[in-house]
Formats: structure tokens, sequence, C-alpha cells
């Protein structure tokens, strides 16, 4: 049964009034709520979350009179509950849930005299509710119809394809300083030893997804605590690649590059102090990762600076390698979306449970760009108030973008194959947040920006001519 979802709006009693809204799940067969604020009827709450309500006797019936009645769940239907507080003059019944709202469904037919609005809510929220408005609070049920688009998208578009062209575009300015040192003697080995870069082949590829398979079936079955050691993975690895990003911008001011000596060692000052900012700016995030006003914007940086660096480090030797990579993973993308649903006994998707906390778990996994929803709306409320991107959808496209972009360096080919690359991969967001605004579901975001890269790529190899060469690729990784 689809849960209908929709808002209470609450209001305090001071002067002027705090309001506040809060999520709601109710039945649209047993009633029909308003879909503006402006049609709602405000009702005194009255709290009775000491008892369940499944007796007449439980409370008196002059205390329910013409107020909004908001009692525990558990012991008897919704129904039953229903029909007693309509019996004591109730005009709307909350059931407060301390566990994960579902949907409200009862056997309507044996009830047909109950007309009262009837809503899950969460009890947390009802104990929010009386710290943020007070003792005194009146409410009212409504619920508006959900946007067609949410601007938070845009913003995801943008970060998105920022991340893919700058770090394809940093692959191949470490590609271009490679050459030079194979070119100069001199420089060659003092460049290898700063190289740091990781090539897949076809075989380490096949690796790779199997991995990413059994971590995330391991994650659905213990998430509550490999969560946390994504959580310090995260923050390790997001800190020194923070370091990374910001260290070769620093290495382009001429300026301040005072050293000390240690060990007979010499490092730069400049670079100590931008170690210890990264550190902190993980540990902050870390401590405060579940403050929703401002722990975001501090997630995405930090996430923007992963995906850099694992696009600017990890090489795709050929275009072969980045067929099989892209491949498979929209394989496991789809397979994880859309088939488990069909083996799970709840009938979610494996990968949508992992994203979102499987039962209703508060810790969430820090692999996704996240951005506030814009518009209001119960689902904002109710389901996710973020506006998702997963790190794979910018780093495995990217992969293929840095690919071109090097390519581009070996051959001289004016940065033919890095533009049309990057340019795909937005056409493939926007396609993906198209079919997302008209199936009002979350979609598997490499299934559009897969075909977009490799069909892309692959036409402007064959149409220069340099298919074969673009499929081996260069002679020097070899």
């Amino acid at each position: 049964v689809a849960a209908d979802e929709g808002i209470l709006h609450a209001s305090g009693s001071g002067v002027p009034p705090v309001t506040k809204d809060y999520c709601i799940i109710y039945n649209s067969n047993w009633v029909s709520l308003p879909k503006t604020l402006e049609n709602a009827t405000f009702r005194t709450l009255e709290n009775l979350t000491s008892t369940v309500l499944c007796n007449s006797t439980d409370v008196p019936s002059d205390i329910m009179k013409d107020k909004a009645v908001v009692v525990m769940r558990g012991n008897c239907t919704f129904l039953e509950k229903a029909r007693i507080a309509q019996r004591s003059g109730a005009k709307m019944l909350l059931i407060a849930s301390k566990s994960r709202l579902s949907a409200i469904s009862d056997n309507k037919t044996d009830f047909e005299d109950v007309t009262l609005p009837i809503a899950l809510i969460r009890y947390n929220d009802i104990v929010d509710m009386q710290l943020v408005l007070g003792n005194e609070v009146n409410v009212t049920l409504y619920s508006p119809p959900l946007p067609e688009f949410d601007y938070s998208m845009v913003v995801i578009f943008l970060i998105a394809v920022f991340t893919v062209a700058l770090g394809g575009y940093w692959s191949g300015v470490a590609e271009l300083e490679n050459l030079k040192a194979v070119a100069s003697p001199g420089e060659r080995e003092t460049r290898w030893k700063k190289e740091e870069n990781v090539t897949f082949t076809p075989v380490t590829v096949i690796l790779f997804v199997v991995i990413c398979c059994i971590m995330l079936v391991l994650l659905y079955f213990f998430y509550k605590w490999l969560v946390y050691v994504i959580i310090s993975v995260f923050c390790l690895a997001s800190a020194m690649s923070l370091y990374n990003c910001l260290a070769a911008l620093i290495g382009e001011i001429p300026f301040g590059q005072c050293r000390i000596t240690c060990s007979n060692k010499t490092i730069e000052v400049r670079l100590i102090f931008l170690a210890i900012f990264c550190i902190a700016a993980a540990v902050v995030w870390a401590v405060f990762r579940n403050e929703d006003r401002w722990a975001w914007i501090l997630q995405d940086i930090l996430g923007v600076a992963f995906c850099l660096n694992f696009i600017k480090t990890l090489k795709m030797p050929n275009f072969k390698s980045c067929v099989i990579l892209l491949g498979l993973l929209l394989l496991y993308d789809v397979f994880f979306v859309f088939i488990t649903p069909f083996i799970t006994k709840n009938g979610a998707s494996i990968m949508v449970e992992v994203a979102a906390g499987p039962f209703g778990n508060s810790e969430k996994l820090p692999v996704v760009i996240r951005v506030p929803r814009l518009e209001h709306s119960a689902s904002t409320l109710c389901d996710l108030p973020f506006s998702l991107l997963g790190f794979g959808d910018i780093i495995v496209p990217g992969l293929l973008v840095a690919y071109c972009r090097r390519f581009d360096v070996q051959t001289r080919s004016s940065s033919v194959y890095y533009i049309s690359c990057t340019i795909a991969y937005a056409v493939g967001m926007v396609l993906t947040f198209i079919v997302l605004a008209l199936m009002k579901m979350g979609q598997p975001a490499l299934l559009y920006l897969v075909p977009c890269t490799l069909i892309t790529s692959s036409l402007i190899a064959w149409r220069r001519k340099e298919m074969k060469k673009f499929w081996k690729g260069s002679s020097y990784q070899v």
C-alpha cells in the first residue's frame, strides 16, 4: 500500500506565533486533506500520548471535544482509536509512532461511521513540538501537490559537471608533465618519485566491481556497524584529497615558500598549516555530520575534493578498460536498484535502502553530494530533505573524461575528446533529471550517463579514424 504524505502545520501561542511543519502519513481513501494552508482549519492540540486510546474509559470525553488529539500507537487498530475519539467529540486524531512511519491501512468497511481525519506522526516530532512551540499549540493538516521540478537539481548539476570537467583537466595537466619528464632525462626520476597514479587494467576493473557488490551487500546486512567504518574512511580519504587539491593550487603561488628541515627532509611551512586545516575540516564534519543546516556544505566540499583526487589519481590505460568499467558498473547499478526489490522481503531495493539507511538508521553514508531541496513539499519533510547524487555518478564517468583528456594530450587533438565527453556527461545528467521529474522516483544516474559518454567518445574516435588507437591506448603505457 502506497503511503500518502502530508504536512502538519503547528503554531505556538507566542506573539508573533512560532510555526513549524512536521511530516504525517494518512490514507487518502479515508479522508481528503486540503491542498493549501489557507483552506485548512486549525484545532487546539491535546497531548494524550500517555494513552493508546483503545478504551473509551481511558480519557474523560470532555478533554477531547472540538480538539486535535494525539495518542500513542499500539494495542488496537487505527480505526478503533478514531471511533472512540470521534464519539468523544474530537475533530482530528494523530497517532504517534516511535517506529518508522508506514502506510495507514485497515478494514474501513467496518468503520463507515468514522469520518474525522486520521494521521500517523513521529513521536519525536510531538516531543519537538512541545519543546519548540510550548504546551499551547494549534495544528492543522494539509497535503500540497508535489512540485514538478526542484531547483536544487540545478545546483547538483553544476557541482557534478564542474567536478568532472576539472578532474579531467587536472588529469590532462599531470599527463602533460609526464610527457615532458619523459622527454627530459634529468626530470624523469624526480617526476616518477612524485607520481602517485594507479592504473586500472581489465582484471583490476572486474575485481573492483566484485568488491563493490560484496561491500554493498555487507552494508545492507551489517549497516549499523559498517556505517562507522565508511565514515572513518571518508574522513581520512577526504582530508588527504582536500590536501592534494589545495596543495596543487598553493604550489602555483610563488611566495611564502619558507621551509623547515627535519630528519634530513625539508618541507614548506605553509603545507604543514594546510595539512592541519584539512584534518580539522574532516574532524569538524565528523562531529557535526548530522547537523542539517550547514554540515551538508562541508560534506559537499570534502566530497568534491575526494572525487577530484580520485579522477586525477586513478588512470584508465585505454578505452577498452573504460568500456568494461562503465558497463559493469551500469549493470551493478541497475541490478541493485531495479532487480533487488523482487528479492528482498520488504520489496525495497538494496541500493536505496543502503543510501537512506536501512531500517530507519539515523546515520547516513557520506558517499553523496547533498543539496537541500528548495521546493517546500510533504516529500521534503517525510522522505529526504536533500537532493542526492552519489560519488560514483561523478567518479565513474569522470574516469572516462580524464582518459579522453589524456588522449587529447598524447595525440595533440585540441581537446576534442575531452570537450565532447564533458558535454555528453552534462546531457546525461539533464536526461537523468528529466526522467526523475517524470517518474517521481530515484534513478540510477549511470543508466543515462554511461550510454551518453561511451557513445559520444566512440563516435568522435570513429569520425577521426582513431578508433584503434583510442581503444588500445598509447604505446608509452604498454
